[in-house]
Order: C-alpha cells, then structure tokens, then sequence
C-alpha cells in the first residue's frame, strides 16, 4: 500500500494558474463531440511520429465535425449570411507522442460561448491517454474580417 511518501507528486492544473478551473476530464459525457482518426504514415515524420503541426489539423477536423453534429452547415452559413468562424487564440499542450496507424480519438466540448466568441476544449486521445490537449477561442466574422454577433438561432445549437 502506498502511502503520502510513496505516491507520485500532485502535477497541478493542467493550465497553470489562469486556467485552474479548465479540467476536459469533467467535460466528458457533457455536449461533448468525438471523432476517430487513424493515423497516416502522411502524418508523421521519418520516425513514425505524428508531426507537430498535424495536431493543429486533428482538432480542426474535430471542430469541423462538431459544428456539423449540432446542424449547422458552414458553406451555408458562408453563404447566406456571410459569416464564418476563425480561430483567434489557440494554447496548447503537448503530452505525448501519436504515432503511424495509432488510432486517436479528437474530443471536442464547449467551455463557454459569448456574443461573438466561443471556447472549446479540445483534446486528441489514444485509449485513455490524452496526447494532446488545447483551449481554442474562435470568433464569429464577416467576409471582412470583422467580428460579429453569433446569429440567436445559431447560438442555440
């Protein structure tokens, strides 16, 4: 049995002091969205190590993947009414390393959501090991670039 001296040091908030509240472990079950994705030998580099900007892809995939989950179509909404969502802020960890034909899981939850702005959590699993967590801010625009107002109807999905 182990006891206070045995067992491993606590690692603290995943996100350090600002984001002490942010824990994507209580997340899941709650509106959150998964995608499977086997990876590529494209994906990797000449080790078979999944490339560190491929990450950035994944949880693209995976936002994609949860907007389409609650309804909403992106080239309509482009469409119609002009507005599309663009990344602004990213923060990301990288925790270990996916490699060819891993099979990995993009888990994708809304943190919060705000007049022009949204929160998600995102992270890329194998198993139960997370490889690969990030905090994304996206903002709603006009074909100018300009922030805009998340539409009501929208919001609600």
């Amino acid at each position: 049995m182990l006891d206070r001296h045995h067992a491993p040091p606590d690692p603290g908030p995943r996100w350090g002091p600002r984001y002490a509240s942010f824990d994507p472990a209580g997340l899941r079950g709650r509106a959150m969205h998964r995608l499977i994705l086997r990876i590529y030998y494209e994906d990797t580099d000449f080790a078979g190590v999944v490339y560190y900007a491929n990450y950035l892809r994944f949880i693209e995939r995976g936002r994609t993947e949860w907007v389409r989950h609650r309804g909403v179509d992106q080239r309509r909404l482009l469409e119609e009414e002009g507005l599309v969502f663009a990344v602004r802020r990213i923060e990301a960890d990288y925790l270990a390393p996916a490699f060819f034909d891993d099979l990995v899981e993009v888990d994708t939850a809304l943190l919060e959501a705000t007049g022009a702005r949204v929160v998600l959590s995102q992270e890329v699993r194998r198993n139960d090991r997370t490889l690969f967590a990030a905090r994304v801010t996206l903002v709603a625009v006009n074909g100018a670039g300009r922030a805009r107002r998340i539409p009501a109807r929208l919001a609600e999905a």
